[in-house]
């Protein structure tokens, strides 16, 4: 199975329907099975199309330019956090080619705030998605940082892995707004919960830099930050994984490059290894 990352920055990108086309092609030279894709915009004041979805939402928009492309397997799930730059509901987005089982969905605040106004509440989306036989929860997420005192990271960590199902092999997507090669933090944090990161499982790897100089959030940046991670609550047979969309492979299209990984079908192979003392608050 192959899952991409990417945290979009959407509506906020210079070239921006240029950048969509290049997500898209390369949805479909992938054929990724699940993507979690994180700041995931549609304007306020834009007409809905279904649900709580508007016209000009990000996902949207890109399920119908893989739809030109001839791919038309995929479908989105969707929610907002909060009102960005006073005119965006900004949110988090699941696409996936496979079955979302019936009850299947899942959206919930991991802050404290509960407010939409306030740019640091946040939420996260999560699917159960049928695989062959196997049903895998995914989680698209993007959190706050470790030394907010508003929302401090360790807190949204806790909410977000009580309301995991234990029993089930899951995967958590996305933005964590704390450096993966940064100690004592967040980051460790997360290793500590017993939650495993499948770039260190990953058979082969490059250097997982996802963030190189300021970025909103990281004004005064002056690192190379590994932010973006695909993590398992338990160990999988990962072959890769990878960096995309930073120049070297395909096209920056965000402030963020993403990251692709793929693993060995459980179905086809032994079970996954349960971590012992996972989920501990």
């Amino acid at each position: 199975m192959k899952l991409l990352t990417l945290n979009c920055h959407s509506w906020m990108e210079e070239y921006q329907e240029e950048k969509i086309k290049i997500i898209a092609k390369t949805i479909k030279e992938k054929s990724y099975d699940v993507i979690a894709l994180q700041e995931i915009n549609q304007t306020i004041n834009e007409d809905i199309a279904f649900s709580n979805i508007k016209q000009d939402n990000f996902a949207l928009v890109l399920i119908q330019e893989l739809e030109k492309l001839g791919c038309s397997e995929y479908t989105m799930l969707w929610d907002f956090s909060h009102i960005g730059y006073d005119k965006y509901e900004e949110g988090l987005s699941i696409i996936t080619k496979h079955k979302i089982i019936e009850e299947g969905t899942y959206s919930f605040f991991i802050s404290s705030s509960k407010d939409r106004e306030f740019w640091k509440t946040r939420k996260v989306i999560g699917a159960s998605i049928k695989v062959d036989k196997q049903i895998i929860d995914f989680y698209s997420c993007h959190l706050g940082w470790w030394e907010d005192e508003e929302e401090p990271f360790r807190k949204q960590v806790d909410k977000l892995l009580s309301n995991m199902k234990k029993d089930r092999l899951t995967f958590l997507m996305g933005d964590f707004n704390n450096n993966a090669l940064t100690r004592d933090e967040g980051y460790d944090y997360l290793m500590g919960k017993g939650i495993r990161d499948t770039y260190s499982l990953a058979k082969e790897k490059d250097c997982g830099i996802t963030v190189k100089g300021e970025i909103d959030g990281w004004d005064a940046n002056k690192n190379d930050l590994r932010l973006d991670l695909i993590l398992a609550n338990k160990e999988v047979d990962v072959n890769y994984s990878k960096v995309i969309f930073n120049d070297k492979n395909g096209p920056v299209v965000s402030d963020h490059y993403g990251v692709e990984i793929d693993f060995n079908d459980i179905s086809e192979g032994k079970s996954p290894t349960s971590i012992s003392g996972s989920y501990m608050l």
